[in-house]
């Protein structure tokens, strides 16, 4: 039987929301990153909240980024119309405080101005750019609860679109202390289309092993601040994990209620990711929860996740499928916490 932490169908909220803002029965939260729009919408319900309606699409939005440095025009109509989308679900259920986020690829992108300004005018979004630091925090503050107990300080991970945060903090506390934290300027896409391709079995492998070592690169000087702890602890929240998790539970089709709050053995991710990243692109798209849409940039994910297990060699990985917009819900109902 599968080790589990948290419930999967309830997200922690506090008492005071109702109070603090009577008018507000329904709440949004909006994160649009490199690679995808996610949308989620709620209610405040006992100590938590229920989710009332919700949206999520691959619009690669950073895609040609790292080559061109702009957003490109076939991706602005993919996300255009992924927002238009958002914002009739924003109508029609009456939400009264909400707010949305871009990430990396604006953040990046010499048009990313001019993007945020024209998904407003067509769909009434608006889109903060946040910083990578934010972003971090954010993630932190909507997973954290899915930290197995123990002790010293824990580990938290996203993997992105264009960029990989990492975060160090202490959980002593009811709300978590960060100690230190990293961006990385690689995610599934920017890692993907530098350094990703090879061609047959040998290339593969050849073009997994310059991911690797880029990422590790890129880590380093936080790997050198990183304390020594007995026995690390570690979450990840991304698709990247979410969808090993789903390969490491043989799913026919991707299940959040089996995966949000799985504890994975960190051997079990290993060996997923190293045979992933010999498969040609049509061998990964035959698997389940993984096929056509991410088939190209899931062992991008897996260099990824194995150089964080690298540099934090925990035993086993909590899988989280929540995260920035569940950090920003807590925000807007209870305030900043950290």
């Amino acid at each position: 039987m599968p080790h589990r932490r948290g419930q999967s169908s309830a997200h922690p909220a506090p008492k005071e929301a109702r109070a603090q803002w009577p008018g507000a029965r329904h709440y949004a939260a909006l994160d649009l990153g490199t690679n995808n729009c996610r949308l989620l919408i709620v209610r405040p319900q006992g100590a938590g909240f229920a989710v009332i309606d919700a949206f999520s699409r691959i619009v690669r939005l950073g895609e040609g980024l790292a080559s061109s440095g702009r957003l490109s025009d076939a991706a602005i109509e993919r996300t255009v119309a992924a927002l238009k989308i958002c914002s009739d679900k924003l109508r029609r259920r009456n939400v009264t405080l909400s707010r949305a986020v871009a990430t990396e690829a604006c953040r990046r992108a010499a048009n990313g101005a001019d993007f945020i300004a024209r998904a407003y005018a067509e769909t009434g979004i608006h889109l903060d750019i946040i910083t990578a630091e934010e972003e971090a925090r954010l993630a932190v503050l909507g997973c954290h609860a899915l930290i197995e107990p123990g002790e010293g300080p824990a580990l938290i991970f996203d993997i992105g679109g264009g960029s990989t945060e990492l975060v160090l903090v202490d959980t002593r506390a009811p709300n978590p202390v960060v100690l230190d934290w990293h961006s990385a300027p690689w995610g599934v896409v920017s890692l993907t289309e530098s350094l990703g391709h090879g061609d047959g079995e040998d290339g593969r492998l050849a073009a997994y092993a310059r991911m690797r070592a880029a990422v590790a690169e890129s880590f380093a000087g936080f790997a050198r601040r990183l304390p020594r702890v007995e026995r690390p602890r570690l979450l990840g929240t991304s698709g990247t994990v979410t969808t090993l998790a789903s390969v490491h539970l043989e799913l026919s089709h991707y299940d959040r209620a089996a995966v949000d709050g799985l504890i994975v053995p960190a051997t079990s991710m290993r060996k997923i990711s190293r045979d992933l990243s010999r498969m040609s692109l049509a061998e990964r798209a035959r698997l389940p929860c993984i096929g056509n849409e991410r088939a190209d940039l899931v062992v991008a994910g897996c260099a990824i996740l194995e150089t964080i297990l690298d540099l934090w060699p925990a035993e086993r990985l909590g899988v989280a499928d929540r995260g920035i917009r569940e950090g920003i819900l807590r925000r807007l109902m209870n305030g900043p916490v950290f």
